[in-house]
């Protein structure tokens, strides 16, 4: 096309006349008319001039354009063919080239239909040619013929092509071969279950690290029912030896005088008085102790996606005071909340979540005199909101948008590893609820906790 307008461009030069010829008739004719002529004529030639350039900078246009659109086509990794209405094709990629062994020269002009490997995929091919409006097909899969013969899956968009009137004149196929496709998958999913993997070793290490500094904790709220329980196993003992001394007497025929005078002396109805509160008594030192077992286990075990109701209080104690204790802290702790808070979810990553926002309290008042923990909650809208008010020096503004990034701490080195809000917001989230930070007008942090009521 370029040669084509440069052989034009030249013809149209020789046409040109002269810019300074003059008729030898000039005195025949008006020199006034001539001179008008010879104005046209150069009116005539800057305007051939003008339009030359305008030529030849749309023909340097239309170059860089071809050379954008093939240096485009030369790097899709994806297949490309376009087809006319009948399905012969017009155009295709060096991608689709590679794929079917064939060069572009020869692959134009065959109709598409040549290039699938079996009936099944030129049928359905030969059908969205036969109806060609339409919105097109996507991710339909057709078997290609290869270099070596072999059949290639692809995964292919057919779109159809339409002209400026809006009549459809062909169309245009974009694929990809399924077996990328599924090794990128593959890839991926790969790279997601290592992510998976990953992030619950590092919720388990949070949570062992919490654990480590509740020892204390936990010990000494199992030493209240195990002491109970010891005590009143004791003083069973002791009645279990005199009960046996009355029982020998009675069955060895002793006298009513000598029977009397023995259970007076053993105190055998006091014995029998105190048997039941004694007996209930070690059964409910038994069941505590069972309960924090329990809850100790709940806590220490890898997520298993429990969904169970429990009573969001009861968890709220529970992590309270295994703090309060583990870290021997004179931090005054009020609570207003209601007796029932019914949720729906794990109560061993919940007593997580708690447990961090506690210490992160208890961390944050230090030994400060008077140190203090509100924690208030209301019921609104079907949601339970708690808030998490200490009276320490509260957060930086310039570090509350980041309180909750994964392993940012203002701790010292070795205190904090930055991973326990940030766990305990993705807990929160997989809960249906939110955690969210911020300062108190009156001072101190507040972090509150939203979760949806069962």
């Amino acid at each position: 096309m370029k040669a084509r307008h440069k052989q034009e461009r030249s013809t149209a030069g020789r046409a040109l006349p002269e810019r300074s010829v003059i008729p030898e008739n000039l005195g025949e004719v008006g020199e006034s008319v001539w001179i008008d002529v010879i104005r046209k004529m150069d009116e005539v030639y800057s305007e051939l001039l003008q339009y030359e350039v305008a030529l030849e900078q749309k023909n340097a246009e239309l170059e860089e354009t071809q050379q954008f659109l093939f240096s485009v086509l030369t790097s899709m990794s994806d297949i490309l063919i376009v087809c006319d209405r009948k399905g012969a094709i017009q155009e295709v990629n060096r991608a689709l080239v590679k794929l079917v062994g064939r060069e572009a020269a020869a692959l134009r002009g065959v109709c598409v239909l040549e290039l699938l490997a079996d009936k099944a995929s030129r049928e359905q091919a030969a059908q969205f040619i036969h109806h060609l409006q339409g919105e097109g097909l996507t991710d339909c899969e057709l078997q290609f013929r290869a270099t070596d013969g072999t059949a290639i899956p692809v995964a292919v968009n057919w779109t159809p092509r339409y002209n400026t009137v809006g009549k459809a004149v062909g169309m245009v196929l974009v694929g990809r071969p399924v077996g990328e496709l599924k090794r990128a998958y593959q890839a991926l999913r790969e790279a997601h279950e290592d992510l998976k993997r990953t992030q619950q070793q590092l919720v388990h290490s949070e949570k062992m690290a919490s654990l480590g500094l509740l020892v204390a904790g936990v010990a000494h709220e199992l030493n209240n029912p195990i002491s109970f329980v010891l005590g009143n196993v004791h003083a069973l003992k002791r009645y279990v030896g005199r009960l046996w001394t009355y029982l020998e007497a009675v069955h060895a025929g002793a006298p009513e005088a000598r029977l009397a005078e023995l259970r007076r002396s053993l105190r055998i109805d006091r014995i029998l008085e105190d048997l039941n509160p004694l007996i209930e008594g070690t059964i409910e030192g038994a069941e505590r102790t069972r309960d924090i077992v329990d809850a100790l286990k709940r806590f220490s075990a890898a997520d298993s996606n429990e969904n169970v109701r429990f009573n969001l209080r009861e968890v709220l104690e529970r992590s309270v005071r295994w703090v309060i204790k583990a870290s021997g802290t004179h931090l005054r702790v009020v609570m207003d909340v209601p007796p029932e808070i019914p949720v729906m979810g794990s109560a061993g990553q919940m007593q997580q979540v708690i447990i961090n926002l506690v210490q992160n309290a208890v961390d944050s008042v230090g030994r400060k005199e008077n140190a203090r923990l509100e924690i208030t909650g209301r019921a609104k809208d079907g949601r339970i909101e708690i808030d998490f008010h200490d009276n320490g020096p509260g957060i930086p503004e310039q570090y509350l948008p980041r309180v909750f990034d994964p392993f940012f701490t203002t701790k010292p080195v070795g205190k904090g590893t930055g991973l326990g809000l940030s766990i305990s917001y993705g807990i929160v989230e997989r809960h249906g609820g939110r955690l969210c930070a911020a300062n108190h007008p009156e001072g101190g942090a507040v972090f509150t906790l939203a979760l949806p009521l069962a």
